[in-house]
């Protein structure tokens, strides 16, 4: 089992951001909303691990709690 990766790690960050917003450009928020699930769906998918996934998971909420 690999360890969920919480630093850094797209060596083009900005063009990724600037793919994701442009992917969102024109939609509605439950349009948004709807993509930004499918895409979570996708990557989760891709990943194929579930423990990295909870720990994603845990990750995120984390954040949001501590915000």
């Amino acid at each position: 089992m690999t360890n969920l990766i919480l630093t850094p790690n797209l060596p083009r960050a900005d063009d990724t951001y600037a793919d994701l917003l442009a992917a969102h450009e024109g939609l509605s928020k439950a349009e948004s909303d709807a993509l930004n699930a499918r895409l979570i769906l996708v990557l989760m998918n891709h990943i194929g691990d579930q423990a990295i996934i909870r720990e994603a998971l845990k990750a995120a909420r984390l954040e949001r709690e501590s915000a």
